[in-house]
């Protein structure tokens, strides 16, 4: 028999201080986001399955925890990913013409996790914007992704670029069709050649050569030009190569760099995409990109660019943090005493009233400092 405090596997708390440098960290990145125009939101954790699977979102099904409404009669989902339904509240709750920012915070849950140190409820915290197809909402939000890893102080930080669109092209090109499209799209994705090779064995040139070759084409700046000696002149592929290269102009301090077999989303990623890793690590930190008409089957099928990060997995990524200190007071009912502590707390000090019998726990209250009645006045003194 498991012992009632055994959380689930990949399940955890977070505990004191990193508790606390969360909360921090979520708050100075939604006061960012806000300084950007990016309005709050909070979606519910729960809502009916159709809802939170329709359409492009679909390939969440397997993250996706299912139950049965007891009300309705209906299947409904705890939310694995917040992005459908900021995709819902813009497309049928705001009903704008206009651009519309929304930001969100909150809990997901996975079924599964994503991977070995992944958790299986992360803490989406993330930004979207809708209504402007042009490569100028992909540059903010690349922007704004650069300035919450800044945030966060993380050291070793690096960005890989994508783009959808280039796939996209090159498989209507060469009269791909999903049977054939998906496996070759994850095939690219792990950059595995033989199953790669294999998968493109019937496949006409110039199109068989483009896709083995895009494994290959990643790295720095130069990347753009090289792409564009060694694929095929199609529309599609220079639009895309062109976006890529106004956000590679987007922080020329961020180590920013090219990878077009960097793909995500079959079905649901239409543009650019990118992923944040730091120092060596194998999974990223944040992923973003466009995911245009997503909000079709809410009745509004509008352009829409965004970036979501686990503050979970950055947490692992920043330097521990140190317990806060504090000042431990008296238990006493002394009018000036009660006085020094309010303002003490209204200036943002943390005071803790040790109450009696407590003097012997002392180095366990985290405090480094007491206050001390000397010549009628209430001072902070070191703690004894």
């Amino acid at each position: 028999m498991n012992p009632s405090w055994l959380l689930p596997e990949y399940v955890e708390d977070i505990l004191p201080p990193y508790a606390r440098q969360a909360e921090t960290l979520r708050r100075r990145l939604l006061d960012r986001y806000d300084s950007y125009g990016y309005e709050l939101v909070c979606p519910p954790l729960i809502e009916y399955l159709d809802s939170l699977l329709t359409g492009a979102a679909g390939d969440l099904d397997l993250k996706t925890f299912k139950v049965v409404d007891g009300l309705s009669g209906r299947m409904m989902g705890v939310r694995a990913d917040m992005t459908p339904q900021a995709a819902r509240i813009d497309a049928h709750l705001l009903n704008r013409q206009a651009v519309t920012r929304l930001c969100y915070a909150g809990p997901a849950l996975h079924a599964k996790p994503s991977g070995l140190m992944s958790s299986r409820e992360p803490y989406q915290i993330g930004a979207e914007l809708f209504g402007h197809a042009g490569v100028d909402a992909d540059r903010e939000i690349l922007e704004l992704l650069l300035a919450s890893l800044a945030i966060a102080d993380l050291v070793d930080v690096r960005v890989s670029l994508g783009h959808v669109g280039l796939f996209r092209a090159l498989a209507a090109a060469a009269g791909l069709d999903g049977v054939v499209g998906q496996p070759l799209f994850r095939a690219l994705r792990a950059k595995d050649m033989p199953l790669l090779i294999e998968l493109t064995k019937a496949m006409a040139e110039p199109w068989r050569g483009a896709f083995l070759s895009l494994p290959g084409l990643d790295g720095g700046p130069e990347v753009i030009e090289t792409a564009r000696r060694v694929l095929p002149d199609l529309a599609g592929i220079s639009d895309a190569l062109n976006d890529l290269a106004g956000l590679l102009s987007v922080n020329a301090s961020a180590n920013l760099s090219v990878d077009l077999a960097d793909l995500r989303g079959y079905g649901y990623h239409t543009g650019a995409v990118f992923a944040a890793y730091v120092g060596g690590q194998a999974s990223a930190v944040a992923l973003g990109g466009r995911y245009d008409n997503a909000g079709a089957v809410f009745g509004r099928s509008r352009p829409a660019t965004g970036f979501s990060l686990d503050l979970r997995r950055i947490l692992v990524c920043m330097p521990e943090p140190d317990a806060r200190s504090g000042i431990l007071a008296p238990s006493d009912d002394n009018p000036q005493l009660k006085t020094r502590i309010a303002e003490l707390r209204a200036a943002g000090a943390r005071v803790m009233v040790e109450f009696p019998g407590q003097a012997v726990n002392r180095a366990e209250s985290g405090c480094d400092r007491q206050l001390v009645l000397q010549a009628g006045e209430w001072k902070i003194l070191p703690l004894r």
